[in-house]
């Protein structure tokens, strides 16, 4: 059996100042003290990677939903663009029987006329408004009843004709409003 040499000198000195028993006592409060630490770090960045993971996939969600939110915008502005086009106003116009104007006058404060008025064309006048009930319904291939016509066939409007003596009706003269 081997012995320790005994420390001399300083190293006694020292020795005696540090004791030897309760050294491995007050280590091992130190080191649960590390393993709880070190364990609660772990638990904790794992509930942490978790609560970011969710977050991520609601995220992802959301992207997805604000992207098909977006497409349909889209798709319902290029509806209001087509709509709105000059061409697509002048058509639907015409299907409700209305004609372009002539060239307005201005009425100034004072009451002076501004500019020289015109009527609408002579041909796009001869067509008739439209009943209601057809601007509701499909258009047909069939040419609408008018109310009533000319005997040269051309229709005129209701409130053009008025009821001549002997049941038979005739036209009214029609003066052009200025600025319609």
């Amino acid at each position: 059996m081997s012995s320790k040499p005994a420390p001399r000198g300083r190293a006694a000195r020292l020795a005696r100042l540090i004791p030897a028993g309760r050294a491995r006592a007050a280590r091992t409060p130190f080191v649960l003290l590390v393993v709880l630490l070190l364990g609660g770090g772990l638990l904790g960045l794992l509930v942490l990677n978790s609560a970011l993971s969710e977050g991520s996939f609601e995220l992802d969600d959301i992207q997805r939903r604000t992207k098909s939110l977006t497409d349909e915008e889209q798709a319902l502005q290029r509806d209001i663009d087509a709509y709105s086009a000059p061409d697509a106003l002048q058509r639907r116009a015409r299907e409700l029987g209305m004609v372009p104007g002539g060239d307005p006058a201005f009425l100034d404060p004072d009451g002076s006329v501004k500019g020289v008025p015109s009527a609408a064309p002579r041909s796009a006048a001869l067509t008739g408004p439209r009943a209601p009930e057809a601007l509701t319904a499909a258009p047909s291939t069939a040419p609408a009843a008018t109310p009533s016509s000319t005997p040269s066939g051309t229709p005129v409007s209701p409130a053009a004709t008025t009821p001549a003596p002997g049941g038979t009706l005739r036209s009214a003269p029609t003066i052009p409003t200025p600025g319609r």
